[in-house]
């Protein structure tokens, strides 16, 4: 199986940006132990990440022409508004699944919709870098 992970908006600065909501952990560390996890199911994981939301779309449909079999969307910020994301999501006819480092229920209101959510099978929030992992397995199950 071959999964595409897709983070959003200033997930690359994990490990700097508010420690006390989304942990020490670097964004480096976060993706080596994801592929670490992904080995050890079998899984091909490939990373990327973006602060454009136009980037993020080109990502998410390549994931069709390039025949990933899952993806799971990190999409940040662009989780509350972004329309053009979650067109993209349902577009290519892939299992998605989103995730959220935090439990964005408890954060702010305008944190509480989640307008690309619609478009994946589930959404993972508020377990850190292990919704990826969880959302891996859903993925694996959801395809078998």
């Amino acid at each position: 199986m071959k999964f595409l992970i897709v983070n959003g908006p200033n997930i690359n600065m994990l490990g700097i940006r508010e420690k006390n909501v989304y942990g020490d952990k670097t964004y480096e560390s976060i993706c080596n132990y994801i592929r670490s996890e992904g080995k050890k199911r079998n899984v091909h994981i490939d990373i990327v990440q973006n602060n454009i939301e136009g980037e993020i779309i080109n990502y998410i449909q390549d994931a069709h022409f390039e025949n990933y079999d899952g993806v799971i969307i990190n999409p940040g910020a662009y989780t509350h508004y972004s329309i053009a994301i979650y067109d993209a999501l349902k577009s290519i006819n892939i299992p998605c699944i989103e995730v959220h480092l935090s439990n964005i229920y408890k954060r702010e209101e305008f944190r509480h919709k989640s307008v690309t959510a619609p478009a994946c099978i589930g959404q993972i929030s508020g377990l850190g870098e292990y919704g990826y992992i969880l959302a891996m397995e859903g993925l694996i199950n959801f395809i078998k």
